[in-house]
């Protein structure tokens, strides 16, 4: 089975509910119809439900069962503006400011709040917003997971080789969110995408931390980071089976694992790979998708303290239902 029927299955396995704010969308509408024949979340969808409800039918999609809200007269408003000028008042946050955060147009910081407040298990968004827009009223709301301050991203790469990773699929991060991360983040992005190895392939993360150095083959403080980076995650996370730094092949191949770091808990089997910074990931999940054939699916949000993923904007109806199930599976793990 491949991997997203697999996530869909989880998924129905375990219904969730997601939010979706971008009603003015007409490919949200359409994946709407689609998620819920294919039972794989229960839906909210925020905006005026007559308009919502107009469009559906003049374009023939069938929205039973999926609940229309509109943030500006929902039962939880009130609620919500009062958790908001709490959350934020450190910041100078009024009423006034909040309630017109929260029945903005974008609906994105209403749906955080309902994510936080657990009225939705999860929220996808980013057909039209952009990921700063999306990502940051992600942080304001919800905020992030429990010890982690850095929100990141991963990709679930399915490979054609079944011995890399886990069956050929390896997760790699972060390729599309922090330019340069420092140690403390390096190492938070480990255990944030260790524990979605384990939601989403059931098996335990073999963490590799990547850098041109293998054990001490180079000195340069890039290394240093990457170093510090591992003593960091297993303070986090005392029992994570992480190992850096490590080059590629150290981490992906038995043979050259065992010579270049012998004894290694994770090299030469490697089913996470953690870059050391922007540049090395964004390079390498694009070469590996396009040159070796490679799958990528994502990216996917990780280090908020409940699930929040970003569309392209010039995502796909079928792009749209993977996401809601991913997001599913992240909001019941």
């Amino acid at each position: 089975m491949h991997l997203v029927d697999q996530i869909k299955e989880k998924a129905r396995k375990n219904l969730q509910t997601v939010v979706l704010p971008e009603s003015y969308d007409e490919r949200m509408l359409y994946a709407a119809e689609k998620i819920t024949r294919e039972k794989l979340a229960k839906l909210v969808i925020l905006g005026d439900p007559a308009k919502i409800q107009a469009e559906a039918t003049a374009k023939g999609i069938d929205l039973a069962g999926v609940e229309l809200l509109n943030p500006a007269d929902a039962p939880m408003l009130d609620k919500y503006v009062a958790d908001f000028v709490e959350l934020r008042k450190a910041k100078g946050m009024t009423p006034d400011e909040a309630i017109k955060l929260l029945t903005a147009d974008d609906n994105l910081y209403f749906a955080g709040m309902m994510v936080r407040n657990g009225d939705a298990g999860g929220e996808v968004a980013g057909a039209t917003g952009t990921t700063g827009n999306v990502l940051k009223a992600a942080f304001q709301t919800v905020g992030p997971a429990a010890g982690i301050k850095t929100v990141s991203s991963f990709f679930l790469m399915i490979t054609k080789t079944p011995s890399f990773g886990e069956n050929g699929i390896v997760l790699f991060a972060d390729c599309a969110v922090n330019p340069n991360p420092d140690a403390q983040a390096l190492a938070e992005i480990a255990v944030a995408t260790a524990g979605n190895c384990k939601a989403f392939l059931d098996v335990e993360a073999r963490v590799g931390m990547l850098s041109f150095s293998t054990k001490g083959s180079a000195s340069h403080a890039d290394v240093d980071k990457v170093i510090k980076a591992v003593e960091i995650a297993k303070e986090i996370k005392p029992d994570i089976q992480i190992d850096g730094e490590l080059q590629a092949d150290a981490a992906l191949l038995p043979k050259v694992g065992e010579k270049k770091a012998p004894g290694s808990p994770v090299a030469g089997k490697a089913n996470v790979l953690i870059f050391p910074d922007l540049d090395a990931g964004n390079i390498a999940y694009k070469l590996v998708e396009r040159v070796a054939g490679a799958e990528a699916v994502g990216p996917i949000i990780q280090g908020l303290g409940k699930p929040v993923n970003d569309l392209s904007r010039g995502c796909s109806v079928d792009d749209i239902v993977n996401v809601v199930a991913i997001t599913a599976v992240q909001a019941g793990a």
